[in-house]
């Protein structure tokens, strides 16, 4: 073997091992959306309306994420994300503009409250599961939603707070503009998407699998259902949270009319759309569910502002997607992504090997 040669296989293994890691992708997706800040640094005119409907995205993106932990590794059904992530929100809107609080203190008071939150539904599961245990979840987040509504001292009722983009630092106030804190998210959903990962590889995941598959048979095997219940609905509540905090810091203004059953059913179909149980999956469906809509349809620039002046539209095609993707690809459309990845790598292959037959009379390297 000639030393070029093997400089070559050398550079080709160490590419390929850094393609097949698990992060290579959540590398990818953080830097697609980091291109779109760069382009705007650059100077180049990116649509304010653009930027806002992948910032949303992201942070509906790491809702995802947490309800998959929930649904599609625990296979517990819950309606109550709104309320959860508009409490996430107020949170931070309340303790930032009446308190002066610290962000992370803003953090830590909310990763409390959703353990807290996540333990007592969990202990509800215990007892209630199916459509009864969503329905429970629902009236939880009614209730939170109605708190809201009616506690004008703290929330102002209709009209919602106005968060300062001023937020306490150690203790001194920093100016955060929509720019940074769209990079702040974008480094925060990479992180989250690893932690993610790690979950759903770990011991835990496959507790939660089993959890989901037979109840019995998990206990069995010596798996807590007491314990992963309680579990699967403290991650997911976690994830809501954090990611109302997001959205209270990125787009300033907190009302009640965001946290609606309607948004919840959204999640939902997000997963479902995307598949449960993959992270790409959920980036997916996301971005089908809520991103085409936000930063594509809903542009005014794009088709003459007819999905703007006919929103309906959107709603249909949602509902059409759930309905084809519920009848014909039950895990989801990264199932479907997956196979074609498989199918045009294999006929790649085979018209490749052709070639170096037809070049060089072998198919070897």
């Amino acid at each position: 073997m000639t030393y070029e040669k093997h400089l070559k296989n050398t550079f080709k293994n160490k590419a390929m091992s850094i393609i097949k890691h698990p992060y290579f992708g959540f590398v990818i997706i953080s830097l697609l959306m980091l291109l779109l800040q760069i382009l705007r640094f650059a100077g180049v005119e990116v649509p304010i309306t653009v930027l806002r409907g992948f910032g949303r995205t992201m942070i509906y993106i790491i809702i995802g994420l947490g309800f998959s932990i929930l649904l599609g590794y625990g296979g517990l059904a819950s309606l109550g994300t709104a309320g959860f992530v508009g409490s996430g929100a107020y949170f931070l809107a309340y303790f930032t503009v009446d308190q002066g609080l610290s962000i992370f203190m803003i953090i830590l008071i909310t990763i409390i409250f959703a353990i807290v939150l996540g333990t007592i539904i969990g202990f509800i599961s215990l007892r209630i599961e199916g459509m009864y245990l969503a329905i429970i979840t629902l009236a939880i987040s009614q209730i939170i939603n109605e708190v809201f509504k009616n506690w004008t001292q703290v929330t102002n009722g209709d009209d919602g707070i106005l968060v300062d983009n001023n937020l306490v630092l150690f203790n001194e106030f920093i100016q955060f503009d929509h720019n940074t804190i769209f990079i702040i998210i974008v480094i925060l959903l990479f992180f989250i998407m690893a932690i993610t990962f790690n979950i759903m590889k770990s011991p835990t995941g496959r507790a939660l699998l089993a959890m989901r598959n037979s109840s019995s048979a998990a206990q069995a095997m010596g798996i807590s259902i007491f314990k992963f219940r309680l579990l699967a609905f403290i991650i997911s509540t976690v994830y809501a949270l954090f990611a109302g905090v997001l959205y209270g810091s990125y787009f300033r203004i907190v009302t009640p009319t965001d946290w609606t059953l309607n948004f919840s059913l959204l999640i939902l179909a997000a997963v479902i759309v995307g598949g449960s149980r993959s992270i790409y999956g959920i980036v997916l469906g996301t971005f089908l569910i809520f991103g085409l809509d936000l930063v594509v349809l809903q542009n005014r620039n794009n088709f003459g502002g007819f999905f703007v002046e006919n929103p309906g539209i959107t709603i249909m095609f949602n509902g059409l997607l759930i309905v084809l993707v519920i009848m014909f690809y039950k895990g989801g459309l990264i199932r479907l992504v997956n196979t074609t990845y498989h199918k045009l790598k294999k006929l790649f292959a085979k018209y490749y090997n052709k070639w170096r037959v037809y070049r060089y009379g072998t198919d070897t390297e």
